[in-house]
């Protein structure tokens, strides 16, 4: 009997980088042993993006971005608030209106500060292996880690959260796709970013990355 293939679902991921005490640094968390989705990995924060990332936040200044785009960012940023504790953002005008409704929004009013979709860029793209049962179609974004404040708190998505020295071996376990966008994300970081944002595949057990390139 053939097998029902899982539709990927739209996600968006945020990778972190700052310049540390012990040199670059990379937020980084483990998800929970008992996660339906790569339990026990270390990965950055992110998540689907869901309906209410289409609406615009509370203090969210205007721009020309596509409406899509702009949902993935919230969905990247609101990830990351809600699984390590943290917003990113710019000080907020004086002038700007108190917060909506949704968590977020008042956690960027408790920091004065404001929703900063433009900070993220793209660094690159990846499909969930058609075989398994739960699929994504996840973007990654890089952002600079000096753009977020809070503290730092695991969640139920992330058991173990914290900044991680780029000099120091990775945490195991850690998927092949998770290595490939840090290595995209620290490229961008040093302005040697891909020409456009790479996308990570699977054919069948091959892992490949768009163009045809076998990933090592």
């Amino acid at each position: 009997m053939e097998t029902t293939r899982v539709r990927p679902r739209n996600a968006a991921t945020l990778i972190l980088l700052r310049d540390g005490a012990r040199g670059l640094e990379v937020l980084i968390g483990r998800r929970g042993a008992g996660a339906r989705f790569m339990p026990g990995r270390y990965v950055f924060p992110g998540g689907r993006v869901m309906s209410s990332d289409a609406l615009p936040w509370c203090g969210e200044p205007g721009g020309t971005e596509a409406r899509a785009l702009l949902a993935l960012k919230r969905a990247a940023l609101r990830e990351t608030f809600e699984e390590t504790g943290l917003v990113v953002g710019r000080p907020a005008d004086a002038t700007a209106g108190g917060p909506a409704g949704s968590a977020i929004e008042h956690a960027y009013a408790a920091r004065r500060l404001a929703p900063a979709p433009d900070l993220l860029r793209l660094v690159g793209r990846a499909i969930t292996p058609a075989a398994s049962p739960i699929r994504f179609h996840a973007r990654f974004f890089l952002a600079d880690g000096r753009h977020a404040a809070g503290e730092l708190a695991p969640s139920e998505e992330l058991d173990h959260v914290y900044w991680h020295a780029l000099e120091e071996p990775p945490p195991m376990p850690m998927q092949s796709v998770t290595r490939f966008m840090l290595t995209c994300a620290i490229d961008a970081w040093k302005g040697q970013p891909a020409a456009e944002p790479p996308l990570y595949w699977h054919r069948g057990n091959r892992r490949l990355v768009r163009g045809g390139a076998l990933v090592r």
